[in-house]
């Protein structure tokens, strides 16, 4: 297999990584702002924030791991995205920032004023992102408008066509699913039901919507007769979703809705390859060959993937096995202190209660 082949699958990998695991720190923000009852409404939006406190900031090096591996195998196509789509990652990047600043200073003043607009960039932070990512993969799938010199001319209010807002739904409903059905499995008490109901109203809405994105990429963007496979495997994984969401099955609708996101990057990226940036005119799209940096760059590349990416996952999943029990108001307590403790001993729940 060529290494440019390599690297757009180890690109599409990172961004499955990526999208599985912020994808429910995306969640869990956006519901931030009405699943908490108002009589319990400070405790129980720490205790959400707890569930993801020990792992969204690891989550998202993924994200940086995806761009800096598209800027240094295929400095073509990083040039041209991050040119042509300019404004929405600014958006992005400008939403991601103060999310992270929400994270770690909403409970560095004691002052109900402070915490609200804490949440309100948490929120805010967390909706964008999950909405513009639909909308900037759908736009990459799609096609977008290039010159002879691979450079963006289409402008910005073409990337908000039709095709590409359905997408930024998609994506929106996917990872309100998946953040609510991992507060469901992370959390205790009148919490985790809420979650839980939470989880199986939005499921078939999420069906739905992504059926018909789904669909509508595979008959209209996809020359690959094979991405049918990871149409069918979403389709399998969101009836799933359904049932398990009904049956209040906590890990497997978590599950589920994680492999929903795997089949629709699959898809994705299936469609565009040999492609990385589809023009309208195919003579001037990016491809694999055109895009990519030298071989001896890629060789280097390759190596030190291959010996450091297994010491990171093996880092990761580490850190999920410690912070792996549920978290209830019980563990909030009194003074506000930190938004969140990673010490296991204060984050976790008693075994019984897993």
């Amino acid at each position: 297999m060529e290494l440019t082949t390599v690297w757009f699958i180890l690109i599409a990998v990172l961004w499955t990584g990526y999208l599985v695991l912020e994808g429910f720190d995306f969640g869990v923000g956006m519901l931030l702002g009405w699943l908490p009852r108002k009589q319990d409404r400070e405790r129980e939006r720490r205790v959400m924030i707890n569930t993801i406190g020990p792992v969204w900031d690891g989550n998202e090096v993924w994200l940086l791991t995806a761009g800096g591996a598209t800027f240094a195998a295929f400095p073509e196509w990083y040039a041209t995205l991050f040119s042509g789509f300019y404004l929405p990652l600014l958006l992005i990047l400008l939403a991601l920032i103060i999310r992270v600043v929400a994270f770690e200073w909403r409970g560095k003043i004691n002052d109900d004023r402070w915490r609200a607009w804490a949440d309100r960039a948490l929120i805010v932070g967390s909706w964008v992102p999950a909405v513009l990512w639909g909308v900037a993969f759908a736009n990459i799938v799609r096609g977008v408008e290039l010159d002879a010199d691979h450079q963006y001319v289409g402008g910005f209010w073409a990337l908000l066509n039709p095709f590409a807002l359905l997408g930024g739904a998609t994506t929106a409903l996917i990872f309100l699913t998946h953040g609510a059905a991992f507060l469901a499995l992370k959390s205790a008490g009148d919490i985790r039901d809420r979650a839980a109901t939470l989880a199986a109203r939005l499921a078939p809405v999420t069906l739905v919507v992504a059926a018909v994105w789904a669909l509508w990429a595979q008959v209209a963007y996809s020359d690959a007769a094979w991405t049918w496979a990871a149409v069918a495997v979403a389709a399998v994984a969101l009836v799933v979703l359904v049932l398990a969401t009904r049956t209040r099955r906590e890990g497997l609708a978590f599950i589920a809705s994680a492999v929903t996101i795997v089949a629709a990057v699959v898809l994705i990226f299936g469609s565009l390859f040999p492609d990385v940036m589809p023009a309208f005119d195919p003579a001037n799209s990016l491809t694999v060959t055109n895009a990519s940096s030298t071989h001896y760059t890629l060789t280097v590349m390759t190596w030190v993937a291959v010996i450091l990416t297994p010491v990171v996952l093996l880092y990761q999943g580490w850190t999920y096995w410690v912070f792996r029990k549920r978290v209830s108001t019980a563990h909030i307590p009194e003074s506000i202190g930190l938004t969140f403790d990673r010490s296991p001993a204060r984050v976790g729940a008693p075994d019984e209660e897993r």
